[in-house]
């Protein structure tokens, strides 16, 4: 399995994405975050993550993404 600098796998990525608390995150990202999301997922998949997480910085203050992101933080262990 292939790692990327955050030892974190495509395969716990893909899970993480494919679980309830991912794809709520998602929707609310693309919903209140629309083309902020679309250049942060373009950043990611080129594996510039902190240029992906500025492009989501005020979403990423949302109380419910937080919320979310620790759920799948949780999920992880």
């Amino acid at each position: 399995m292939q790692k990327n600098s955050q030892n974190f796998s495509m395969q716990e990525a893909l899970r993480l994405a494919n679980s309830d608390a991912g794809q709520r995150l998602l929707a609310l990202l693309k919903q209140n975050n629309g083309p902020n999301m679309q250049q942060a997922m373009q950043h990611a998949a080129t594996g510039d993550y902190a240029k992906a997480r500025e492009a989501l910085s005020s979403a990423l203050a949302s109380d419910e993404v937080r919320r979310l992101l620790k759920e799948l933080e949780g999920s992880n262990g």
